[in-house]
């Protein structure tokens, strides 16, 4: 009789629990279902023209490759929204004839994430991201590069912040 009790005890158990497992290392509530994305604008005073497009898109297509959410315009279970606020390149790597070898482009964008379901997994933060390119090379011939670089790095950490609890 003890054997059957705990058996059916076993059983109720194994249903009642879900455990959610993804490659992309994502915990997402069961019950969230959708996700609003409104646009990140540049607000950096220098300012890319593919900057903006390439963010907006890379965060877009992250959600729905990695998570199960539906993208809608507004209203979501939970909503990213926030600006790219810094868009700069700098010298990082000075000769001995004191010439720049090496310059670093960084991005920098302010999010808010908020997660209408959970309200304690909502966040507003910064991030921070660069890639390092030749000295000899100009930016604008550079940044079809290092743009997409960059953004790639920063949406992860986004997306890991928002998804992953890190």
């Amino acid at each position: 009789m003890l054997k059957k009790i705990l058996l059916a005890f076993c059983l109720v158990m194994a249903t009642a629990c879900t455990i959610k497992f993804t490659f992309s290392g994502a915990s997402i509530d069961p019950n969230m279902k959708t996700i609003s994305v409104y646009y990140f604008q540049n607000q950096a005073i220098t300012v890319s023209a593919l900057l903006a497009p390439t963010f907006n898109d890379a965060l877009n297509q992250k959600i729905q490759r990695e998570t199960r959410l539906q993208i809608i315009p507004e209203g979501g279970d939970a909503i990213f929204e926030g600006d790219i606020t810094d868009y700069k390149s700098e010298p990082v790597a000075i000769s001995g004839d004191e010439y720049a070898t090496k310059n670093r482009l960084t991005i920098t964008v302010k999010v808010k994430y908020t997660d209408n379901l959970n309200p304690k997994n909502s966040y507003e933060r910064t991030f921070t991201n660069y890639a390092d390119y030749d000295s000899q090379q100009m930016l604008a011939n550079a940044e079809g590069t290092l743009i997409p670089e960059i953004v790639e790095k920063l949406v992860q950490d986004i997306f890991n912040a928002a998804f992953s609890n890190w």
